[in-house]
């Protein structure tokens, strides 16, 4: 019998993995969420799933790879605004809003759902336990956005970088696809500097940093977190904003 329950659970997609966090969904809740998860589509690594300024623009579920949110700047630049992974959203403002305010691409080849507006909307109005188990999710993102403009805006290097590798850590096990002390991170310097406020010199001196104090290294797409009581000290990272506690009723 048990058995049979967690061969059930492994088939999971990574946001009903996610979802089961907040709340034990039921068999026909879960049905509707995998209904969501139908128009799958794979995207090459640079592939852009939603263009700033986008009328129209649509919505994903990320099946399978990594993807960044990010701004255009008026010169050329960039601000990356988030990395999604598994289970994540991509664009979900988009169904509610006339125009994208953001853009998003591929970092690596994925899988991602396209989410039809009239099935969500279903959703939310026959099951509402899904609904508040999906605006957890929302909200959730939401928070994480919050803490990174707190990150670059008064957190120092060091700190700011052993925040956003815990942080990622704690998002990967959610979605079991982290080890307790190591996850594969295919972000390049570029990507990851630019998420940090930094310049990739700068970076590479923070990680070396970090390396050199036997807390973590990033090598070869994978980052071996060392010490985990001390990154997360370093890091003051506390994690109630990536609150995964079951709801009270």
């Amino acid at each position: 019998m048990h058995g049979s329950q967690d061969a059930a659970a492994d088939r999971r997609s990574p946001l009903a993995l996610k979802l089961a966090a907040f709340v034990r969904l039921k068999a026909e809740e879960l049905a509707q969420l995998e209904r969501l998860q139908r128009r799958c589509r794979r995207f090459d690594a640079g592939a852009e799933l939603l263009h700033e300024t986008e009328v129209g623009a649509k919505a994903f579920i990320l099946e399978e790879g990594w993807a960044v949110s990010y701004k255009s700047l008026a010169d050329g630049g960039r601000q990356v605004v988030d990395f999604q992974i598994p289970g994540d959203f991509l664009g979900l403002r988009s169904l509610l809003l006339r125009m994208s305010d953001h853009s998003v691409a591929a970092v690596t080849e994925i899988v991602a759902c396209e989410i039809d507006a009239a099935e969500l909307q279903n959703a939310l109005a026959t099951a509402p336990r899904l609904g508040m188990a999906l605006l957890w999710a929302v909200s959730r993102d939401e928070a994480m956005v919050v803490e990174h403009l707190v990150g670059i805006g008064r957190r120092a290097p060091l700190a700011r970088a052993a925040h956003f590798f815990v942080e990622l850590h704690q998002r990967l096990q959610l979605a079991q696809l982290a080890t307790a002390t190591s996850y594969a991170c295919p972000l390049n310097q570029y990507l990851l500097a630019d998420a940090l406020g930094l310049t990739a010199i700068h970076l590479n001196r923070t990680l070396r940093r970090l390396r050199e104090r036997g807390l973590m290294t990033l090598k070869a797409g994978t980052v071996t977190i060392h010490d985990v009581a001390g990154l997360t000290a370093l890091a003051e990272f506390e994690s109630g904003y990536l609150d995964q506690a079951p709801p009270s009723v």
